[in-house]
């Protein structure tokens, strides 16, 4: 059943309280009252003039500011874009309190020229390839968080959620707009090594801002989501993790999005000799429609990855396959998906014909701590014998002290079959500051 807005502001503020309330009181109780100056230990007095503001001046500010243009020539459009635009955003996190710790981060994305390239379809600007930034404002986190030593966490609010390598469940750091959730999460460590992470998510607050004009398919997520994480770090060689993703997911294009992936991973770095090591990665996945998807499909994942890390030298190869059912793909609606499948964005959506990703990276670190990394990409279909082309990417950086780094990058798509039969050339100039 749909739930309302009034519905979902009541859980989130019971929420809330009882992280707070049950934090605060049960701290109290454990450690006893403090001492304060001026006032009688552990009074009301104490806590409102001189505990709770030491929350605030002992907190910690951040600021963040990218500044970037984003040039896209895609040969089956008229024009080009052409996307300047500047990232600004600010957060402070509270200092804990018996354990408990709050944050509240906003963020503003200005366009220079908004109507030089197609912002999602916010802009009414089809003839220009897109780059999913669109001027907005808004709030990227707000939430409240308690910690009892390091078995056990929890987090309400809007708060950012990652698993592993970001396939599944990213924050899309690479586009202007992060994407946050409006969740509560839990991580429960009970013995070394092991996690057990659980989110539920009402809420996704995805990169496109939810601004009037964007097409129903870019809107925000309503949801009624369960994300299940459990990583054993079972040895330096060898992490061992299993998730359950069960997601409901529904925006004005519908409920054909939600999913739910069952999965394996296999990682870990094993040593070769005192300056060669070989990272690995083998992951198997299995997905069906779920809740009110209205198809019907059980499809594969499987990702191989083998890399041989030889300083200054990074060298690796993978493969790929996002499997096809019954006329549908395996789907990736919260991933961070520039990572994946070619930084030209082609493959955002996962075609329903499946897509199998052969790819190979080489990367050199020059003298003065410049990494430029090349990147190879075949893709195929799964269902069928479709040839999607190639990709060739290319990307450098250099950090400048603590605050400062400097990024260029460029993806060049050469599509062969309906529906990927055109070409995108794509250059990146970034700066940007961390606080």
């Amino acid at each position: 059943m749909k739930r309302t807005l009034s519905a979902r502001l009541r859980t989130w503020t019971a929420l809330t309280g009882l992280v707070l309330t049950g934090g605060i009181a049960g701290s109290i109780g454990q450690d006893g009252p403090r001492a304060g100056s001026g006032s009688a230990a552990g009074t009301p007095a104490a806590f409102f003039t001189q505990t709770l503001p030491g929350a605030f001046t002992g907190g910690t500010f951040s600021a963040n500011v990218r500044a970037r243009y984003e040039f896209v020539h895609q040969n089956n459009l008229p024009l080009d874009a052409h996307a300047g635009t500047i990232r600004t955003r600010f957060g402070f996190t509270t200092a804990p309190l018996y354990g408990v710790q709050g944050m509240l981060e906003a963020e503003n994305i200005l366009a220079l020229d908004e109507d030089a390239y197609n912002a999602a379809g916010a802009n009414q600007q089809p003839g220009r390839p897109v780059v999913a930034d669109p001027e907005t404002t808004e709030i990227n986190q707000a939430w409240v968080a308690w910690s009892w030593t390091n078995l056990l966490g929890l987090k309400v609010g809007r708060q950012r959620i990652v698993f592993d390598n970001h396939r599944f469940i990213g924050d899309v750091g690479w586009r202007q707009n992060m994407q946050t959730y409006d969740a509560a999460s839990a991580r429960w460590a009970p013995v070394p090594r092991l996690t057990l992470d659980y989110a539920y998510v009402w809420d996704v607050r995805r990169v496109f801002g939810n601004v009037s004009g964007l097409p129903p398919a870019n809107r925000d997520f309503e949801s009624d989501s369960h994300l299940i994480h459990l990583a054993w770090n079972a040895h330096a060689a060898a992490q061992l993790v299993g998730y359950a993703y069960l997601l409901d997911l529904e925006n004005p294009a519908g409920f054909n999005q939600s999913c739910a992936t069952y999965g394996l991973a296999l990682t870990g770095s094993v040593p070769l000799t005192e300056d060669i090591k070989l990272e690995y990665r083998a992951e198997a996945a299995r997905q069906t429609d779920y809740h009110r998807s209205t198809l019907d499909y059980e499809a594969p994942y499987y990702a191989l990855e083998l890399a041989a890390h030889w300083s200054p030298v990074l060298a690796g190869a993978g493969w790929e396959l996002l499997g096809s059912d019954n006329g549908a793909g395996f789907r990736t609606p919260l991933a961070t998906l520039h990572a994946f499948n070619g930084w030209a964005d082609v493959f955002l959506a996962t075609p329903n014909a499946g897509l199998r990703d052969l790819y190979g990276f080489f990367q050199v670190t020059l003298p003065g701590q410049i990494p430029v990394r090349f990147v190879y990409h075949k893709f195929d279909s799964d269902a069928g014998s479709a040839d999607f082309g190639q990709e060739f990417d290319l990307l450098a950086s250099r950090r400048f002290g603590r605050h400062w780094t400097l990024l260029a990058k460029y993806a060049y798509y050469d599509g062969q079959d309906a529906p990927y039969a055109f070409q995108v050339h794509k250059v990146w100039a970034q700066i940007e500051f961390n606080f």
